[in-house]
């Protein structure tokens, strides 16, 4: 029997962290009726349009797009709505469940691939952009953040880049994430172009700020020192 990739140990913890999490408490928290949640995501979908345009992207269509971290799908919905074509967009994602909640939401012509990104069958040089949201915090061993990065990197075609967003801060409050600062991100993609956003008020801020008026977390974010992930795009250069 072949030995389990170096990685795997970090792999299963991922996954019982998560188990640990309340489902239903998260569906409530990041639900868009919430108008913190609306706010963060709003936001995340006018900043990477934003660095789409300024790559020189004016459409996704003919694109090739893949999400590490899918979860139940709603960053590939997004994707849809924006204009990526369901037979080139794909998702991957460690949970089973997850993966089924998505299966349940997306068309059927969206591929989603459940398991270990680095062990998914994914052709060198495939993607335009592969979109990694609120992952690499998760990644608690700093060996394993270096494995996914250059896989990923290993996906990506000339030309195209990697979209990250997730913490740069740590999050006192959750012993299950650590924030990734801009350092390691550079790190991590060292050939990348990098161009990066502070975006996302502090969710506890956030929450609160939204129980005084649906409006408020928007006027607050307006202090960047209170907004605590980035929102990145590391480009590929053509070779």
């Amino acid at each position: 029997m072949s030995a389990p990739p170096p990685d795997a140990d970090e792999a299963a913890a991922i996954a019982q962290r998560y188990a640990r999490r309340d489902l239903v408490a998260d569906a409530a928290r990041y639900s868009l009726f919430d108008p913190a949640a609306l706010q963060a995501q709003q936001e995340r979908l006018h900043v990477m349009l934003a660095l789409w345009r300024a790559h020189g992207w004016c459409g996704l269509q003919g694109r090739d797009l893949l999400e590490v971290g899918c979860g139940s799908g709603g960053n590939l919905l997004d994707l849809l709505r924006l204009g990526a074509e369901p037979s080139r967009l794909a998702g991957i994602d460690l949970l089973p469940e997850r993966i089924t909640a998505a299966r349940a939401v997306l068309p059927v012509a969206v591929r989603l691939i459940e398991g270990d990104a680095n062990q998914a069958d994914i052709a060198a040089g495939s993607r335009d952009a592969v979109l990694v949201f609120t992952v690499f915090s998760s990644l608690l061993d700093d060996t394993a953040q270096e494995r996914l990065a250059q896989t990923l990197w290993r996906w990506v075609r000339p030309g195209g880049g990697v979209l990250w967003h997730d913490f740069c801060v740590d999050n006192p409050r959750n012993a299950d994430v650590r924030g990734v600062p801009l350092a390691r991100v550079r790190h991590l993609f060292p050939q990348a172009r990098l161009r990066a956003r502070r975006v996302t008020l502090a969710p506890p801020i956030a929450r609160t700020a939204a129980r005084v008026h649906a409006g408020l977390p928007a006027l607050v974010n307006a202090l960047p020192l209170l907004r605590t992930h980035r929102l990145c795009w590391l480009e590929k250069p053509m070779q």
